[in-house]
């Protein structure tokens, strides 16, 4: 077995916005693993590190990802190399979704439809945030693309603009027409998070991820326990290493839904942990693209489809970049969609 890593920056065609952060560019590193396992004999994923947000974000990352690439090479099969991996969330995703797109990840088979071409997975439209007017102009076109639930950056421009906008959304369309989706980035604080929810929640809103910053546990619970929006956690599960620390971070701060970035959140078999113990508490889920190339969003995608998702999933954002990978992917509408071999060839 042989396995390498390559560096590589994607280029947004637009500035993405969100209240944490300004971005041109997102740096990644692709995995090239080669093994007789494989049908093909080789296959990549994508170490997706996002810095400034995951928990591996050190000057040694590429160091790191040197080491645990060696040592996968040293070993005689996949699932060796699996268990020789380093508890580093981007890394361990890196590896798992080369297992996912060379067909040798085990999961549920629910997944057929999607990878035949017969089935798409609903995804929410992404509106970054902008001045008003961009913002406007975005919004309208995920309307006119046939989006049946938008999400919404918040927090980096002015509050009552925001305000102002989502008005406008509901004077036109009703809550059965357009579900919103709003995501704070943790650009509230704990002293305005309630009063701004109140606010917001005069237009319908389904839901409102990380009003304020991750590791504030006790206001997050109270914030979650009055807020007239359900309330989803992102950021907050950046970083957990046990199912004791998942458990205990879930039932001390209760939320109503939690969003899963795989190669944030420790990779697709810890996401599939996370949905296991979120379920038994009653805490709904969704997954979401942590803005990986092409390469790690069709590895989501599989994932997501063989775990039967019930509502929207933040997966179209294949589009955003000018240099992404080619890719069988395709938004057709609101939904994701795996173009079969033959369609592709045509193309």
């Amino acid at each position: 077995m042989k396995v390498s890593w390559q560096r590589h920056t994607l280029r947004f065609r637009e500035r993405a916005i969100t209240s944490r952060d300004s971005m041109t560019e997102k740096p990644t590193w692709f995995v090239r693993i080669e093994s007789h396992q494989f049908p093909g004999g080789c296959s990549v994923g994508e170490a997706a590190m996002f810095k400034g947000l995951s928990s591996e974000d050190t000057p040694d990352f590429e160091e790191r990802l040197d080491t645990a690439c060696r040592m996968a090479s040293e070993c005689a099969t996949l699932e060796e190399a699996m268990q020789s991996l380093p508890e580093i969330s981007s890394i361990r995703f890196g590896f798992e979704s080369a297992l996912l797109r060379g067909g040798l990840y085990p999961t549920s088979g629910k997944e057929a439809g999607w990878l035949g071409g017969k089935e798409g997975i609903t995804t929410n439209g992404l509106v970054w945030m902008g001045d008003k007017a961009t913002m406007r102009r975005r919004i309208r076109e995920k309307l006119d693309s046939g989006f049946h639930c938008v999400k919404l950056k918040i927090g980096g421009i002015d509050f009552e603009d925001e305000m102002e906008l989502l008005a406008g959304i509901r004077r036109e369309f009703s809550q059965s027409d357009i579900e919103l989706r709003l995501d704070a980035n943790g650009g509230f604080t704990p002293a305005n998070a309630l009063e701004r929810l109140g606010r917001l929640s005069e237009f319908s809103i389904h839901s409102l991820e990380q009003p304020i910053k991750s590791g504030q546990w006790d206001d997050m619970r109270r914030i979650c326990a009055l807020s007239p929006i359900d309330i989803a956690l992102d950021e907050e599960l950046i970083g957990f290493t046990s199912t004791e620390e998942k458990i205990h971070m879930l039932e001390a701060v209760s939320p109503r839904y939690i969003i899963l970035k795989p190669s944030l959140c420790g990779g697709f078999r810890e996401a599939e942990k996370w949905i296991s113990l979120a379920v038994e508490r009653g805490i709904g889920w969704w997954a979401t693209s942590a803005l990986e190339s092409n390469i790690g969003l069709e590895a989501l995608g599989r994932w997501t489809a063989s775990m039967q998702p019930s509502m929207p999933q933040g997966l179209g954002t294949g589009n955003l970049y000018t240099n992404n990978t080619p890719s069988r992917l395709e938004m057709r509408g609101e939904r994701l969609w795996l173009a079969s071999p033959a369609e592709d060839n045509h193309q």
